[in-house]
């Protein structure tokens, strides 16, 4: 069965991307092709010292790579605001891809007093591309790439706790994450359709891939490099990404591995739970974002 690779990734001479959370896993191999492919990469993560030992491994790959360092912190809204205004001194931006996230941490909360993935994984998405969405305008065919996951198929949003202060299943708060991810970047697309934009939304997931994101999975993490490597490495796992963020795609599309159930393999267009694609959810959930982190890009429904 056919389908993206890196290897179809073309010469990206000349354009700016941005990628959340690239000093590992999947985030470092999308930067790492783009890089290759001739492509400014802004690396934006928490910790200074891992992007640049990631920029190292880059630049050791491909000699003379232009790669940047672009501080961010998505479980604080003012280091996602102060990420946005340096982004945006840019002299362009082709994309913001949306890879950093949590998965299934201990009950904990953002700068901000959010319940930790809702707080990075959907509402640190929304601020940085809401943010964003001016300087990504400039630059005809730009577009925000979301990461969503195989999860958002369990998820269902706890609209009366969204803060975890009645109770909390780590597991279960992670898919309400993803479906958040899902309904935001659909959304997202249809008001930006709506309003004439020339940016595009669109989505991706990595399949099941070897990567630390499941850090906090306790004993089951040891066997996922096991799992991993029959499945997707990290470097397979950013094919999606990839295709999302460089290749022709559909407005509003969702991309993913095409084998193994949307497990493994080359990417291509993906399945998605009808729920993802609910217009009353996504728009509630745009309502609520705009209230909890205060940034309104003024995007009327489509």
């Amino acid at each position: 069965m056919s389908g993206f690779t890196e290897a179809d990734v073309a010469d990206q001479s000349g354009k700016c991307f941005i990628v959340t959370g690239a000093n590992t896993g999947i985030g470092f191999e999308a930067a790492r092709v783009l890089a290759a492919r001739r492509a400014r990469v802004l690396l934006a993560c928490r910790s200074e010292a891992k992007a640049e030992a990631a920029m190292a491994r880059i630049r050791r790959l491909t000699p003379g790579a232009d790669v940047a360092f672009l501080p961010l912190d998505q479980a604080d809204l003012g280091s996602v605001r102060a990420a946005a205004d340096m982004a945006a001194k840019e002299p362009r931006i082709d994309a913001l891809v949306n890879n950093a996230g949590v998965m299934r941490p201990p009950l904990m909360r953002t700068r901000q007093g959010f319940e930790l993935q809702f707080g990075v994984n959907h509402l640190g998405c929304f601020a940085l591309s809401i943010l964003l969405l001016s300087t990504l305008a400039k630059t005809v065919g730009s577009r925000i790439v979301v990461t969503a996951s195989i999860a958002h198929r369990r998820g269902r949003i706890a609209w009366d706790d969204l803060n975890a202060e009645k109770s909390y299943d780590r597991s279960q708060r992670y898919a309400d994450s993803k479906l958040a991810n899902m309904l935001f970047f659909f959304e997202l697309d249809r008001r930006l359709r709506a309003a004439g934009s020339p940016v595009t939304a669109v989505g991706c997931h990595p399949g099941i891939a070897a990567t630390d994101l499941g850090r906090h999975m306790g004993p089951f993490q040891l066997l996922v490099p096991l799992v991993g490597m029959a499945l997707n490495t990290p470097a397979m796992g950013a094919w999606p990404t990839l295709q999302a963020a460089t290749a022709t795609v559909v407005p509003g599309g969702y991309y993913g591995p095409i084998e193994r159930g949307g497990n493994r393999g080359p990417s291509g267009p993906a399945m998605r739970r009808p729920q993802a694609e609910d217009r009353e959810l996504a728009r509630r959930l745009w309502d609520v974002s705009v209230a909890m982190t205060g940034i309104d890009p003024g995007l009327p429904p489509a």
